[in-house]
């Protein structure tokens, strides 16, 4: 037969468990202390921001893994404004950017006008 009593430390483990039933734990370090110097890291691409002619409320922004791929974007620079434009992209251009040089677009026609959006 089964004895139905509990010891100290059975009670224990049993209490505990109950309390972190459906609580996840995450353990990470701060990087604080005396751990030696970190580790150098590789400098990511930053996200890049074009500028736009005649603006009233739009933004060009290309995403860091968008440069990463590198491939043709059809890029959405509606913003605040109150209706959308598009710039096209290609790889190349996408590249371009990527590497710090000079590219300039016209955006779709929305509303009777276009902007022409500038990175770097």
């Amino acid at each position: 037969m089964n004895d139905p009593t509990v010891d100290r430390r059975e009670f224990t483990r049993l209490s505990l468990l109950a309390m972190l039933s459906g609580v996840a734990i995450t353990i990470s370090g701060c990087g604080g202390g005396n751990s030696g110097p970190a580790a150098p890291t590789t400098p990511t691409t930053t996200d890049k921001t074009g500028t736009i002619s005649a603006n009233h409320g739009h933004i060009a922004v290309i995403r860091s893994a968008e440069l990463t791929a590198a491939g043709q974007l059809a890029l959405g620079i509606q913003g605040s404004a109150d209706h959308p434009h598009t710039v096209d992209l290609t790889a190349a251009e996408v590249v371009s950017i990527r590497d710090g040089r000079q590219v300039a677009k016209v955006s779709s026609n929305q509303q009777f006008h276009t902007h022409t959006v500038t990175f770097n």
